[in-house]
Formats: C-alpha cells, sequence, structure tokens
C-alpha cells in the first residue's frame, strides 16, 4: 500500500497535527478494497480521510475525470474542494453545483479536471449537456449519501452511477450509522469502517445543559442566553426557515449581532452569512439543519437546540458542531415549561439556570469586506493584502481571515476601519484590474 506523504505545511494548513485513527483506518481500506462504506461522525474528519488515499490511486498519465465525487449541497462541494486544494496533490479539481453559473462551470471544464465534485442535479445536467465525459472515471465517491437520498436525489445518482461504466471503486461516506445502500449503487457488502460509535475524540469535552423557558415567550429565554454567553461563537438550531428567520429579526431588534442560514437563501447571501460566521464578524447564527453538517464552519463554542430536533440523528449531528476533534464545548437544549423530553433521550440533562443579571454582549470587533475578484482573476491573499496595506493604510492587525474563492473573495477587517477603507480604494485598481469592494452584509 502506498503512503501519501504529508508535509508538516500541509498538516499546518489542515489545522492538525497528525491523521487520526480513523483516518489512517479509512485510508488503509479505501486503497486495498474495492468498496467501502465509511461511517464518522461529524468533524471527525471525513474529508481527509477518503481524499488522502484517492489522492494515491490517481495516475498523473491518465487523462479525463478519474474521481467523481457525490455530494448533497454546494456547501460541501466547496468544503470538500478547499481540502483537496490544502492537501496539494497537483491534480486538477473542479466544482459545480447548483445556483453557480452553468456558464461558468463549462468554461471551467474545458480543462478536464481529475476529480468531480457535484450535486447531482448539476452533474445530471453537464452530462446532458455533454460538457463533462465519465468514461474514464473509475472511482466514485457518495459523501453524505443518505442525505442525498433524503433531499430526492435518488434518480439523479441512478442516472449518474448508469454513467459509470469503468467504475472499479465505490466509496459511500455518512455520519449516520445502520443505513440501507441503494440499489443502483451496484454494492450489497462493502468493508466497513466504522467509527460512529468510537466518539472519545470528538465527543468527550461535549456538556449537555438543558434551558427552561419559565415564560411563553421562548425567544426571550433565548436573548437572556445569548447574553449570558457574551462573545461565544454560538450556532442556533430551528427545525422551520421561517422560525429562524423570525426569530432572528427579534433577536436583532433587542440589540443581538446575529444572523439567519437556510437552504431557500440565495447562493451569495449563504456564502456571505458563513463568511460572517466564520470570520468571527457574526457571532450568532440561526440555522436550519442545514448547517448540522456538511457545511465548512469551523467548530463553535456552543450549540443551542431552540426547538429540538425529531430524531436521534439530527440531534447528534447538530451536537458534532461543538467539541470537535478534542476541543470542548456546550449544547442547550430549549424547552418550554412543561414540555416533555424527546422520546430519543432516556433523560433530560442537568437544568441550567441563566443568570438574572446578563448585559448585551460587546459588538463583534470585525466587518467582512466583499471583493468581486478571485482565482480566477490571478487573485491571491497576498495580492489582497498588500492591496488593503497599500492603498487603503491598513496595518497588519487591522486584517483578519481572508477567504479567496473562484470569481470572489472575501476579508475580514476591523470594523471601525470600514469607512475610511472604502473611501481610500474607490476607484483604485488591484493587479491592474478595479473590482467591487464594499460590505459584505449579511441578509435580514
Amino acid at each position: 500500500m502506498k503512503s501519501f506523504e504529508i508535509s508538516p505545511k500541509t498538516l499546518a494548513n489542515l489545522g492538525i497535527e497528525s491523521l487520526n485513527e480513523m483516518q489512517i483506518a479509512a485510508n488503509q481500506e479505501i486503497q486495498d478494497k474495492k468498496n467501502v462504506l465509511l461511517l464518522a461522525p461529524t468533524g471527525s474528519g471525513k474529508t481527509l480521510a477518503f481524499l488522502l488515499p484517492i489522492a494515491n490511486l490517481l495516475d498523473a498519465n491518465t487523462k479525463g475525470i478519474q474521481c467523481l465525487i457525490l455530494v448533497p449541497s454546494r456547501e460541501l462541494a466547496l468544503q470538500i474542494e478547499q481540502v483537496w486544494r490544502k492537501i496539494a496533490t497537483g491534480f486538477k479539481v473542479n466544482t459545480c453545483y447548483g445556483g453557480h453559473s452553468v456558464q461558468t462551470e463549462v468554461q471551467n471544464l474545458t480543462e478536464v479536471p481529475t476529480v468531480l465534485i457535484g450535486t447531482p442535479g448539476r452533474i445530471c445536467d453537464h452530462i446532458q449537456r455533454q460538457s463533462i465525459s465519465l468514461k474514464d472515471t473509475q472511482i466514485l465517491v457518495l459523501d453524505e449519501f443518505d442525505k442525498s437520498l433524503a433531499m430526492g436525489f435518488e434518480q439523479e445518482m441512478g442516472f449518474i452511477v448508469q454513467k459509470l461504466h469503468k467504475l472499479e471503486k465505490r466509496i459511500l461516506v455518512s455520519a449516520t450509522s445502520q443505513l440501507k445502500i441503494p440499489e443502483f449503487v451496484g454494492i450489497k457488502q462493502p468493508t466497513l469502517v466504522d467509527f460512529t460509535k468510537t466518539q472519545e475524540k470528538t465527543t468527550d469535552g461535549l456538556v449537555l445543559k438543558t434551558v427552561i423557558s419559565e415564560g411563553k415567550d421562548k425567544m426571550l429565554t433565548l436573548f437572556r442566553l445569548l447574553c449570558f454567553l457574551g462573545e461565544e461563537s454560538t450556532l442556533i438550531f430551528c427545525n422551520l426557515r421561517e422560525t429562524a428567520e423570525q426569530t432572528c429579526q427579534a433577536l436583532q431588534e433587542k440589540g443581538l449581532e446575529v444572523a439567519f442560514f437556510h437552504g431557500k437563501m440565495e447562493q451569495l447571501d449563504r456564502e456571505k452569512t458563513l463568511v460572517n460566521f466564520r470570520n468571527r464578524s457574526v457571532t450568532f447564527l440561526l440555522a436550519s439543519d442545514l448547517a448540522a453538517r456538511g457545511l465548512d464552519i469551523p467548530a463553535v463554542k456552543n450549540v443551542i437546540h431552540y426547538e429540538l430536533p425529531f430524531n436521534h440523528e439530527d440531534f447528534t449531528h447538530r451536537n458534532g458542531r461543538t467539541a470537535r476533534m478534542n476541543a470542548e464545548g456546550t449544547a442547550y437544549l430549549m424547552l418550554e415549561e412543561g414540555e416533555t423530553k424527546p422520546s430519543y433521550l432516556q433523560q433530560l440533562p442537568n437544568e441550567f439556570r441563566i443568570p438574572k443579571k446578563t448585559s448585551l454582549p460587546k459588538p463583534s470587533e470585525w466587518a467582512t469586506l466583499y471583493v468581486s475578484g478571485g482565482k480566477k482573476n490571478k487573485i491571491s491573499k497576498i495580492d489582497i493584502v498588500g492591496f488593503l496595506s497599500k492603498k487603503g493604510s491598513l496595518e497588519k492587525d487591522d486584517i483578519g481571515l481572508i477567504e479567496v474563492m473562484d470569481f470572489m473573495s472575501f476579508v475580514a477587517v476591523k470594523k471601525h476601519k470600514i469607512n475610511s477603507l472604502l473611501k481610500l480604494v474607490q476607484g483604485e485598481k488591484m493587479k491592474g484590474e478595479k473590482y467591487k469592494i464594499e460590505l459584505a452584509k449579511v441578509k435580514k
């Protein structure tokens, strides 16, 4: 078995010191076996676990798409692409998903990638347009395949699999155990790599607490809890999109910096919201279960079940957003007074009483800039830092997290410098071109 060498720099880029037990086991089985079912908790590093062995299996002398990775959401597609780029394999990757310009994708695909990542609907579209050929594809990955099925992509996935005539290896990935593998995949007894019951590395630091809302207005209890949590990054889960939006608006009216996130938002709004949350421009995020897994969100300090999920599986996935990779975190279960516990919990966690005296958290010191250029415009993080320093008079400490995407970039900047910065860079060129630079405001 070959072993893909990871440089210390790559490990640093990935934010880890070494591979964990699950990643080592998956690396061996995926390389050695034809069909593998990888099960591991949210936040355990599954993406890296299947990408590393794939990197070893690719042939630099073979043209065409060698590996196809199907995912349920654009956010997961982008997350996998980001990890692949950090591994620095030298193999070209492309990402295709709904809400993205089809023509832009068609143009990008003229230089055929070795690895193609996409949502089932958009990959079907490209097959029908004949903008991609899967005749040489030997590796198929279905990441979070149970979620893809739940979202109604079975027909599209079946159509795609039928086009894979040279398929030699199938890798199915999920955070949920006891799954039924759909017939169209073509395997019945894959090699199982199951770490769903070995969660010490991800849940040892998790503390569960129950918060009882004494009054009828549960939102007020949430407001008091967020004031108590202060500046700690917190993800608040709702069962309905409407609840997320309405609760977000109510909290904003009470003076909190908060945003909402769900699947019906426009792609750019979703991108802006996640970036603002990742770089700490926004501390509190109300979200549907779309944010429970498959998103590029770093470990947060707290998870709040504003509305309890309907099953234990979703409860586990939500909790997996905190206390990841040996970190510590807290999950709060919010119940109205007299509300019965969900059937999937044997007992409620100990009750946490919010102190009577709380105050509004300090506003974030960061704001997020949107730049209308990215990788495809030959813009790098170094270019952005140089531009903001020279033309915008920013110091090194004024610039936070920078994210460069294909055709846009986002930069965290100290909030008190924003107004002067925008005036200074107005009309200025970066690498000989003018780009729109403005605040990346979250949707309200």
